[in-house]
């Protein structure tokens, strides 16, 4: 297992659908080497710091499933290797790949059993985080997203499962910028919004607000903390829940991360806590099932009974993202992969991923996890104790991408309107393109999937 360039393979038979193919590893090249890179500014910028913080000598274990294209798996190894890293591949079996059905999001992500017994789609496997431990790798590249725990050697996840999202503009953004964008963003709630409030609401209709409560802040608790999660800033703090949390309004939308479109939902907020779920299908069905099984369960990182809190209000920042075009299939990583936009928020309301509270929740045989509705064109002011209002996002734009200083960066890299474009615009009847929304709304599957970008 530990000798250099060696494969171990779990019936490693590709099982994807629907894209659009790279054939040529030298294609992919450029992106590997960029990801890998030795500049300093890419060993220390946001995010996936442990590929190029590789050393000569480094032994590194990267673990994938086969919905991974092979051939963007080859490309990552081969420039780890370049840097003089051994590089041993572990490929585990996923089911093979389809079309979505309406309750993967649900079946994906909501836990009945402990987590290191029924891992989640996007969560490491425990056998394979322990065989790095075991083995003394010096960097594990495992797992699609979610919280990474914390471990004696580098841990990254590899959210790129096919060529298309791997050789993208996303992938090879400009890692200072991309790091001011982050900061930049982040400094307005760590900085200048504690104590303050926030006021969300989208075209789909979102109106929600909390107050950025001080205590979240004071480094006590699992709250907010100084270095912000890259590419997924939390607008709003992870548990455990203060007894006087606030958040209320309704959170509204027609996608989530791992599952079709589905008809308008409308979530009910109440000081935090979900108090109805209508429409969303058999979505929303589920979900208002799974509402009524805990409503009367206290999970020990809340300050009342019932599991549906909201903790996730979380930013995407890179503007190069793109919808994936097999957005039909598991293969696709799903509308996961696009909340990575910046400017995008998905919202998540439940249990903090692999927080202490599913620990419980698992050893005790009850519901933990929590579900999603994304923002496409949210809008997002911090009012400061002060009074004053700041803009995080308009509309789908995340402000700072119009910040002075970052535009001064982006000119590094070209034109600074191009370089902070937002290369993918999802397409909305009645908000940004022709159409009836009302129609979109009661079928929201037709419109994407039958759109081409």
């Amino acid at each position: 297992m530990c000798c250099d360039e060696s494969h171990v393979s779990v019936n490693a038979t590709p099982r994807t659908k629907g894209i659009p193919k790279i054939v040529d590893l030298n294609e992919l090249m450029p992106y590997a080497r960029f990801l890998c890179g030795e500049e300093e500014v890419r060993r220390t910028a946001a995010g996936f710091i442990g590929y190029g913080m590789t050393r000569p000598g480094d032994r590194v274990l990267f673990a994938v499933d086969t919905h991974y294209e092979p051939l963007v798996v080859e490309a990552v190894m081969r420039a780890l290797r370049e840097k003089g890293a051994k590089v041993d591949l572990v490929t585990t079996e996923a089911e093979p790949d389809r079309e979505f059905d309406e309750l993967d999001e649900v079946k994906t992500i909501m836990r009945r059993r402990p987590w290191w017994e029924e891992p989640r789609r996007w969560e490491g496997i425990p056998w394979i985080e322990e065989l790095a431990l075991k083995n003394r790798y010096d960097l594990l590249i495992h797992g699609k997203g979610g919280g990474i725990p914390n471990t004696p050697h580098r841990y990254e996840a590899f959210p790129w499962l096919t060529s298309e999202h791997f050789a993208s503009k996303a992938t090879v953004f400009p890692r200072d910028l991309h790091t001011m964008i982050n900061i930049k963003t982040w400094n307005i709630f760590w900085q200048t919004g504690r104590g303050g409030k926030v006021k969300l609401t989208d075209p789909e209709g979102t109106e929600l607000t909390w107050t950025l409560w001080e205590e979240y802040f004071d480094g006590t608790r699992r709250g907010y903390v100084e270095v912000p999660w890259w590419g997924h800033l939390m607008g709003h703090s992870p548990t455990p829940l203060l007894a006087k949390e606030d958040a209320t309004g309704v959170v509204c939308g027609t996608t989530c991360h791992f599952a079709p479109p589905f008809p308008h939902i409308r979530v009910t907020l109440q000081d935090g806590k979900v108090e109805k779920v209508e429409g969303g299908g058999k979505y929303g069905e589920a979900w208002g099932g799974l509402l009524e099984e805990t409503k009367k369960i206290q999970y020990p990182c809340f300050p009342r009974p019932g599991l549906f809190w909201l903790w996730e209000t979380a930013i995407g920042t890179n503007p190069k993202i793109l919808r994936p075009s097999n957005i039909k299939y598991l293969s696709s990583g799903g509308f996961e992969w696009e909340r990575r936009r910046s400017g995008i928020i998905h919202v998540g309301l439940g249990t903090r991923w692999r927080g202490p509270e599913e620990k419980w929740a698992g050893e005790n045989g009850i519901l933990y996890g929590h579900l999603h509705v994304h923002q496409f064109f949210p809008t997002m002011d911090v009012t400061t104790k002060r009074g004053e209002t700041i803009r995080v996002i308009n509309k789908g734009r995340l402000a700072v991408l119009d910040d002075p200083e970052v535009r001064k960066v982006a000119a590094r890299y070209g034109d600074p309107d191009e370089v902070l474009k937002e290369d993918w615009i999802p397409k909305i009847p009645g908000i940004s393109a022709e159409g009836s929304y009302s129609d979109y709304a009661n079928n929201p599957a037709a419109s994407i999937y039958g759109a081409k970008s």
